[in-house]
């Protein structure tokens, strides 16, 4: 083999030694799960969330009360109906009242359920975009530090697979931007929300 040969060859290996440590400078790793989480709009998101939920329920609690107040008036009609005591004409105008009671109580039955799939599609569709909110402007912050930084590529190592598997099966940690994410975006929170927990 000639020298010329012989230098290509340790050259191509000192590239090969050099290349993947500059790669690896290039990377960063962010825990997307702990910044959402842990992000002050998330907490205000997840409150406002709770409190719709809160009084969508209360609106439910009181449907379905009316609808057993309905059953309630409706028993007593039909019961009435059959009162052998009063004329056979008195038993047939409590009977169609019963009859109209009834009527009611099957449209508020269905006022109910459609309610119900009213206010989860409410709660979801709001779910949704709070979320999809709150995920734009943590990625606009890690995008910015990853520029400034000089990282070619940001991995989130929370994500899991569709076989809910970890994506990433090992890291160092030694470029993770986790908790620099967190301080830019906890950077103007309100005094009220909790301070931002450090990595453990």
């Amino acid at each position: 083999m000639n020298r010329g040969l012989i230098l290509a060859c340790i050259l191509a290996c000192g590239t090969w030694s050099v290349l993947p440590a500059a790669a690896q400078g290039r990377i960063a790793t962010v825990d997307l799960t702990r910044v959402f989480d842990n992000y002050w709009k998330t907490k205000e998101a997840e409150a406002a969330l709770k409190k719709r939920g809160a009084e969508l329920e209360q609106d439910h609690k009181s449907m379905v009360e009316e609808l057993r107040k309905h059953n309630e008036e409706y028993q007593k009609l039909l019961a009435s109906a059959g009162d052998q005591a009063v004329s056979e004409e008195e038993r047939e105008r409590r009977k169609q009242n019963a009859e109209a009671k009834l009527k009611q109580m099957r449209e508020l039955q269905e006022s109910i359920a459609q309610f119900e799939r009213q206010a989860r599609a409410t709660i979801e569709e709001q779910r949704n975009r709070m979320r999809n909110n709150l995920l734009s402007e943590i990625r606009t912050v890690i995008q910015s530090r990853a520029k400034a930084a000089g990282y070619a590529l940001v991995i989130d190592v929370s994500a899991d697979s569709i076989r809910n598997t970890p994506v990433v099966l090992y890291n160092s940690g030694d470029n993770d931007i986790t908790q620099a994410v967190l301080d830019q975006l906890n950077l103007n929170a309100p005094a009220s929300t909790s301070s931002t927990p450090s990595k453990p």
